[in-house]
């Protein structure tokens, strides 16, 4: 018996995401809507054997749904998650989850009063450099983490309903929470909006952690870039990771390098060596995202775990955005997590 999907908003990404859910063995899409009547004529030329609606309503209080894929604006997402849950749906959720923290309590409160599921469609966290990354920090081969640096930069594409936080730094909020285990306490962030009035496209954001940890986080995203980069640099005391995800091979390389520091005689004859070593590219899997993240959720549906992209997740991820936005607007104020 087949997991039977139903798939609200078919714009830019919601075809990705009917395709993955189609061509697995043990799921089917059964509806798609969308209010643009375009979009729904070309679902409807792709997929003749999908019923299509251009009210969302019919999707989530269709019987033969069991999973109800919200791919719409964030504005959105609450509203529609919610009903669907409210059918008795499991739902997966298109980044960033919700608008607010509180909206994200809400839905997580009503999947686990209804003994539902939730998947938040954090899709790099199924990549095979993301799992790489995962697996060599779990193994400690980078030692203790000291810094995450990410670049996600480029020109365009302005959003009207959310700034560049909103729309970029979920991808790397989403990767930091997943691959490394630190406790953050505060953000900072400075931002601006040159386009648009108060939507800002061009924002850097800095993340602490609690002092023990000594774990500091950046990010530097931008639409208003003339070139495009996608690179993580993870720093830890025995090796460094960079990832440049626009590279086609060999997206990671590891370096053995670092500095080894001697400071017996004290401070003031601190001496610092500089260690350089070997650096080696990991074998990476590249099988599509998307499809790994669907049999995921198809596993934790039939086996009744939880994903790892979960309501959870998700919430802490827009608490991350909600404080970054928070910080913009109090001239870089330090925000407690």
């Amino acid at each position: 018996m087949k997991i039977k999907v139903g798939v609200i908003g078919y714009g830019y990404w919601g075809p990705n995401i009917v395709r993955n859910f189609h061509t697995q063995p043990e799921m089917i899409v059964k509806a798609i809507a969308d209010i643009d009547q375009g979009a729904l004529k070309r679902a409807g030329q792709q997929y003749p054997d999908i019923k299509n609606f251009k009210d969302p309503k019919a999707v989530i209080e269709s019987p033969d749904v069991d999973v109800v894929a919200v791919v719409t604006p964030v504005s959105t997402h609450y509203d529609l998650a919610k009903k669907a849950l409210e059918a008795g749906k499991h739902i997966f959720v298109e980044k960033p989850f919700t608008a607010t923290t509180a909206q994200a309590d809400e839905l997580i409160e009503l999947a686990e009063k209804k003994k539902l599921q939730i998947m938040v469609d954090h899709t790099f966290l199924f990549t095979g450099a993301v799992r790489k990354m995962k697996e060599l920090i779990a193994k400690k081969e980078l030692g203790e983490i000291l810094y995450f640096d990410s670049t996600r930069i480029n020109l365009g594409l302005f959003q009207h309903d959310v700034n560049v936080i909103w729309d970029l730094a979920p991808h790397d909020f989403s990767i930091m929470d997943y691959v490394i285990d630190k406790k953050l306490k505060g953000v900072s962030a400075h931002g601006m909006a040159h386009v648009q009035k108060k939507i800002e496209n061009v924002a850097y954001i800095t993340l602490y952690a609690e002092e023990k940890e000594k774990f500091i986080a950046h990010f530097n995203i931008n639409w208003l870039s003339p070139v495009k980069v996608r690179t993580m640099l993870i720093g830890g005391d025995k090796k460094m990771l960079i990832w440049d995800d626009l590279v086609a091979d060999e997206k990671i390389k590891v370096y053995d390098r670092g500095v080894d520091i001697d400071s017996k005689e004290g401070v003031h004859k601190l001496l610092v060596a500089y260690r350089s070593g070997d650096a080696y590219i990991p074998k990476i899997e590249h099988t599509e995202a998307l499809n790994l993240e669907m049999r995921h959720f198809f596993e934790c549906l039939t086996g009744n775990k939880k994903p790892i992209n979960d309501g959870l997740a998700g919430r802490r991820v827009v608490k991350l955005l909600e404080c970054s936005e928070k910080s913009i607007r109090n001239q870089g104020k330090y925000i407690e997590i």
